[in-house]
């Protein structure tokens, strides 16, 4: 029988399963989760925790998905060993064991919390983010705290302070770095997003890193190497790392990132074995090489491909990423797209930079709000390497969108200066953002 097999329902997964069905309707496709829930939003956790999200956070429930789609769906399912010679997954369901074989094999295992070595993580009211189905149980040991302690200062780490604070409680974050987002935001621009943190009430504490989650039964202080900070919970959100356990159990070969190295058809080097999502690296389009930025806009897509691919062989290409974000405090949207400054350096470039401050609307036009816009640009050819935007508009969205467009094609401040942007005063100044951040980088040229 000529079956696709993919590992993992969430967005590569089904995004892979849906793709093959669709070029093939003949061939067999089934998806093994280790959940309840497949095609499920990550993304929704912290806004779901707040009771923000509406609706259920996933697209298909699995019958919806096979009745649909075609594709049968195997959830509270784990893959236990790959036999790639024999070209058998085994599954236990249960009590239940189960062997199913494969024509082609999507790995779209996506990525697991790093948790972070310290003592007392196992201690009652520590909590990992980890998968939409846990909701609820985060939310039960969220019940009747007070003071919540969130460590690290990522995308998840502002995202749930929002929440929490939206929940009444009182809240501290901790990073071990200098900065906010620090993997996205340059200096200067995580000072604006610590200010509104700050202002909302959140008990920042910045270059602190933490050494002990410390309690009886459970959880009760927090120790970093500069103090100690009471706290009925703790919320980890120190980051994520490739899940490639079954990957490596398989001889799927690794890159350097510790995520499973792919080329741009999504084949790993086991014929047949395709990696797509988190589980996977990406090729950078700036710095020319592979690099490890989990998102989900890019683990659909890379679905799409090893998808597509498991059916017509070497059908469609990704042809990388440049790394945009976007997500938000309450009414201020932070984006990153290209490189950031440290990026541009520990690579080795040069690069130049301006930050500036303008409006989202004409001066005149009700509803105008801040506006901070970074530019990144390499000295010698003056190419846009990098934008940061942070605003209280979700415009700030359109914004980093153009920079991404704009930095995908090559383009130079010159390029961007002459872009042809939509204006009506309701949605930006005469003199778009972007384009005033460009003259200012261009030194009084345009």
């Amino acid at each position: 029988m000529d079956r696709v097999v993919v590992i993992g329902g969430g967005a590569a997964g089904a995004s892979a399963a849906a793709r093959a069905k669709r070029l093939n309707p003949a061939v067999d496709v089934v998806v093994i989760e280790a959940s309840s829930m497949i095609t499920h939003a990550p993304c929704a956790i912290p806004y779901a925790i707040a009771g923000i999200a509406r609706g259920e956070m996933f697209t298909y429930t699995p019958g919806e998905f096979e009745r649909e789609r075609g594709i049968r769906v195997m959830v509270n399912s784990r893959v236990t060993d790959i036999d790639v010679d024999k070209r058998i997954v085994h599954v236990r369901r249960g009590s239940v064991h189960d062997k199913l074989e494969w024509s082609r094999l999507v790995i779209a295992t996506g990525a697991v919390p790093s948790t972070p070595g310290i003592p007392g993580t196992n201690l009652k009211g520590v909590v990992t983010l980890r998968h939409p189905a846990y909701v609820d149980e985060v939310r039960r040991v969220l019940e009747g705290t007070g003071r919540v302690a969130i460590v690290g200062g990522s995308y998840l780490g502002i995202e749930m302070a929002e929440a929490l604070l939206s929940m009444g409680r009182r809240v501290l974050l901790i990073e071990k770095e200098d900065r906010l987002m620090p993997a996205a935001l340059d200096t200067d621009m995580s000072e604006i997003l610590a200010s509104e943190l700050t202002s909302k009430g959140v008990e920042l504490h910045l270059n602190e890193g933490v050494v002990e989650l410390a309690g009886g039964d459970r959880v009760e202080r927090v120790v970093t190497d500069k103090g100690s900070y009471s706290a009925d919970a703790v919320i980890l959100a120190t980051g994520v790392k490739p899940n490639v356990e079954l990957a490596l159990q398989a001889g799927v070969k690794l890159g350097s990132t510790g995520a499973v190295h792919v080329n741009e058809y999504m084949e790993t080097n086991i014929e047949g074995v395709y990696a797509a999502g988190d589980v996977a690296e990406k090729h950078h389009r700036i710095l020319k090489k592979s690099v490890w930025i989990p998102l989900a806009t890019t683990a659909n897509k890379e679905g799409q491909v090893a998808g597509a691919n498991s059916i017509r062989s070497r059908a469609i290409r990704f042809p990388g990423v440049v790394g945009t974000v976007v997500t938000r405090f309450f009414s201020m949207y932070i984006a990153k797209t290209g490189l950031s400054t440290r990026e541009a350096v520990e690579n080795g470039i040069k690069v130049e930079s301006r930050t500036i401050k303008a409006r989202t609307k004409a001066h005149y036009f009700p509803g105008a709000v801040d506006v901070y816009v970074k530019l990144i640009i390499e000295s010698s050819t003056e190419r846009v390497l990098g934008a940061q935007v942070i605003g209280w508009d979700h415009a700030v969205a359109g914004y980093i969108d153009v920079a991404s467009a704009a930095i995908t094609s090559g383009a130079t401040i010159e390029d961007l200066f002459f872009l042809d942007i939509g204006y009506t005063p309701s949605t930006a100044p005469v003199w778009h953002p972007l384009i005033v951040a460009a003259r200012v980088l261009s030194k009084g040229r345009f």
